[in-house]
């Protein structure tokens, strides 16, 4: 397949474009950074690229994931991650283009004590999740050949994100304070681009959860993460999430069942985050104690 990937200089997109390429042509695109850039918020160049490139499928990653800062500039969040996204949808059904949209845990609001699956209703909290939740639905209703993946907790290689942060404190020796009564899934990006090339293969549209398996408080994966690098897990101060400053409500329980994927058959549950986790340290050089528990 001839496959666009939008965000492909962010976290995730960096991972999948690597891992695309191994089976598909992959054509990266993002506003810098991609050997193609493109501004997704500009209906008529995304149209006049696809159009340009005639893609079998778009995989969506570009998108404004700063959550407290769509609190902000609520704004800037419909602005790409709707109005964006409906650019998106809507050139793909223009040309035929299969369409994979990321979307987020954040589009439900923790009220759950059990995992979310797939057929749960949507109420999100905050205008991050309400501004993926609207570019959910625009492309449902813009784009019939759609796969929508839900995923949480992404961690990855490259970029900032939760691990590296902890990491960084830990070697400086700085306080750490780490919310305990929020629980999800970490998924580590590569584990998550398996599911979605698998998704891919098949013409099953719909929506779907794709996490690594488990769950966990951002204290408890903060721990685990020092003890598999060989550091103190101790110094992991438990907090509420009360005490974190935040302008943002953040589900307090929002792990994702692959409930769509277990019921078809088509991928294999992503591998438990403990593994997961190990394997990202394994793959920085940050390794220390495999078998640590945290």
């Amino acid at each position: 397949m001839r496959i666009v990937v939008t965000g492909a200089a962010g976290m995730l997109g960096r991972d999948l474009v690597a891992i695309l390429s191994e089976q598909h042509a992959v054509v990266p695109t993002d506003l810098a950074g991609a050997a193609h850039s493109l501004d997704i918020t500009d209906a008529v160049a995304v149209r006049a690229f696809l159009e340009a490139e005639r893609p079998d499928a778009v995989v969506h990653c570009a998108a404004y994931t700063d959550v407290d800062g769509c609190e902000r500039d609520p704004d800037q969040a419909y602005r790409v991650n709707a109005l964006g996204t409906a650019a998106v949808a809507g050139a793909c059904h223009h040309v035929g283009a299969a369409l994979v949209y990321l979307s987020t845990d954040f589009v439900f609001d923790g009220e759950k004590t059990t995992p979310y699956t797939e057929f749960d209703d949507p109420r999100p909290l905050g205008v991050y999740g309400a501004s993926k939740l609207a570019g959910e639905n625009l492309v449902r209703s813009l784009c019939p050949r759609h796969y929508v993946v839900r995923t949480q907790w992404l961690y990855g290689a490259h970029g900032k994100n939760f691990p590296f942060a902890i990491l960084r404190r830990a070697d400086a020796g700085e306080p750490l304070r780490v919310v305990a009564d929020q629980v999800g899934v970490p998924t580590f990006t590569r584990d998550l681009c398996g599911a979605i090339a698998r998704i891919l293969e098949q013409p099953l549209y719909g929506t779907y959860h794709a996490a690594n398996r488990g769950e966990v408080s951002w204290h408890g994966f903060a721990t685990r993460l020092l003890a598999l690098a060989g550091l103190d897990p101790s110094q992991v101060v438990p907090i509420p999430a009360a005490e974190w400053p935040s302008p943002t409500r953040r589900p307090a329980y929002s792990v994702l069942r692959p409930y769509v994927l277990e019921l078809t058959g088509r991928a294999d549950p992503l591998r438990p985050w403990e593994e997961a986790l190990a394997d990202f340290l394994a793959r920085i050089g940050r390794i220390q104690c495999p078998d640590a528990r945290g």
